[in-house]
């Protein structure tokens, strides 16, 4: 080859390896925009057991074609505890198999449709308005540009088999331990076994790489995919690093099994695959790397819960939980979860469901510092404030930046009710703040209340603290039957505010009560009256938002 040569087919491979990449992650990520949030309840509800886990995991990771994406989804659900790591070691087993579908669809040679894929999903972007309709053309598009940068791959690869040298550099890769080696750190600087096994499968069939060194470099992809996991999870929780290790050991301890199997039996392996492909290289590649995973998951799967044992001793220690009335601290988000977009509200709801928690501790805490008069109660309560406000900061902070991300379209349309329930809590939070001031307010006057408006405030409170609660239910877990009940207590709410407010004027009429007791009744009254108010805010934001879906 010459010059000229060589550099058009350097700059091809540069090509359309940038193509493969870019549609493969235009996809993904058009796939979990598109899907995300359906993909993630099914994720949720079908992973209560492992071996449903195993199932789900393959078709997940299969339709996101990316084991990343499902295992790091699989991480959030841990950390937020809808998930354990004995349920997560079937996901996590899955998305290995699923995680082959995109050699399987590259083996199959779509390349000659790409260009209509291309086209049609160009259309849909261009000339459609509805959301759905557009991300399912990014899908398309992204479908399309990967095998086009295959196409272009492959066309590049024709003059390698005119050059002696290259072809002898090749054919020199005889060593399995080079070959798994070299396997491991393609796919490490890559970060994606799927585009690594894509490569060996084009070379396979340009006739450039024999087929036992292709499984040995299977392997070495395996085990590199993992690369991207362990650095995701490093500025994780400790549950985050063990899901990321169970991903590791599976690779590790089923290739180290395959690696001894094809070492003594590497030619009757080959064979019965070579059978299966109908005697075509690209086809034996993708099913190497399907069989593989298959084998891995069968021969491991009985022993999961010994996988997931010994990452609790390679990663000891419990996790230490942020607390509820933990200052100035987040549990759910922020820089010590790893960051998925298709969890990411998930994680949200979460941390504004230990906000309310907290601002609905702080309206009884100061309830009863305004019966008691304690110093300490009322302190607490100042205290308390303060974190709520830095979760209000903190939270709306971070629904500023999750907007800028790639949300599915379900999970960006409820932003802007987030927006308004963390700020009914944070007015929650002032109203506790505003109930301790009048604590201090009474001790410091020596303002004094009767024992009937102690019992009035009692009775209004007992409806308040049912609502609040009712309302979180609402909207962190979706119970919307709970909703007649909340509508039937805000009424109760209004019908005690008025009848105290004229209990209480009553009171003042027959110098029962003081001008400054009656004042600061009556305000205390009212803030109560709003606190309902705010909760029911809370429990119809979402709802709200869903029906505008």
């Amino acid at each position: 080859m010459d010059g000229k040569q060589i550099f058009e087919m350097i700059t091809g491979l540069a090509g359309g390896l940038g193509l493969f990449l870019f549609g493969m992650k235009l996809m993904s990520e058009s796939i979990e925009k598109f899907a995300g949030a359906k993909l993630r309840k099914i994720l949720e509800f079908f992973t209560k057991n492992k071996f449903m886990g195993l199932f789900v995991g393959i078709i997940f990771t299969g339709i996101v074609q990316s084991s990343s994406a499902c295992t790091v989804m699989v991480v959030s659900f841990v950390n937020s505890g809808l998930m354990n790591l004995y349920q997560a070691v079937g996901v996590i087993f899955g998305a290995n198999i699923g995680t082959t579908v995109t050699s399987l669809l590259v083996s199959f040679n779509l390349s000659k449709y790409a260009p209509i894929f291309l086209l049609i999903g160009v259309i849909m972007i261009m000339f459609f308005k509805k959301q759905g309709i557009v991300k399912f053309g990014d899908v398309l598009v992204g479908f399309g540009v990967l095998f086009l940068g295959l196409s272009l791959m492959s066309s590049s690869m024709d003059t390698l088999k005119q050059s002696p040298v290259i072809e002898d550099v090749f054919a020199s890769l005889t060593n399995p331990f080079i070959a798994v080696l070299v396997g491991f750190l393609v796919t490490a600087v890559i970060q994606s076994s799927s585009v690594t096994v894509s490569i060996v499968l084009l070379l396979a069939q340009q006739g450039l790489l024999n087929l036992p060194i292709c499984m040995f470099i299977i392997l070495g992809c395996n085990m590199g995919s993992c690369v991207t996991a362990l650095i995701a999870s490093l500025a994780g929780m400790k549950d985050a690093k063990r899901a990321a290790m169970i991903h590791f050991l599976f690779n590790l301890v089923g290739s180290a099994v395959v690696f001894v199997i094809l070492m003594f039996a590497g030619e009757w392996v080959v064979d019965v695959i070579m059978k299966l492909a109908g005697d075509d290289p690209g086809r034996f590649v993708a099913f190497s790397h399907t069989s593989i995973k298959v084998f891995q998951v069968v021969l491991l799967f009985p022993f999961s819960n010994l996988l997931v044992k010994a990452t609790y001793l390679i990663i000891p220690g419990d996790e230490a939980k942020v607390g509820y009335h933990d200052d100035h601290k987040l549990q759910f988000i922020g820089d010590k979860v790893v960051f998925n977009p298709a969890t990411a509200v998930v994680e949200v709801v979460n941390e504004i469901e230990r906000m309310a928690s907290l601002a609905s501790d702080n309206l009884n805490r100061a309830m009863n510092a305004l019966v008691t008069l304690d110093e300490d109660d009322i302190q607490e309560v100042n205290v308390v404030e303060e974190n709520i406000n830095f979760l209000n900061k903190s939270i709306t902070n971070y629904l500023v930046k999750i907007n800028q991300s790639t949300l599915p379209i379900e999970d960006l349309k409820s932003l802007g009710g987030l927006f308004h329930v963390v700020n009914d809590i944070e007015r929650i939070g002032d109203h506790a703040k505003n109930i301790a001031d009048s604590a201090v307010l009474r001790k410091e006057r020596g303002i004094k209340f009767s024992d009937e408006s102690f019992n009035e405030l009692r009775d209004m409170m007992e409806l308040i603290n049912e609502n609040v609660h009712l309302c979180i239910e609402v909207f962190a877990h979706h119970k919307e039957e709970l909703l007649p009940r909340i509508e039937e207590l805000e009424d109760k709410v209004d019908i005690m505010e008025r009848q105290v407010q004229q209990a209480h004027i009553d009171r003042l009429k027959r110098n029962e009560c003081t001008p400054d007791a009656g004042m600061l009744f009556s305000d205390i009254v009212s803030g109560l009256e709003r606190v309902s108010d705010h909760a029911v805010n809370i429990a119809y934001s979402m709802v709200k938002e869903n029906a505008t879906n």
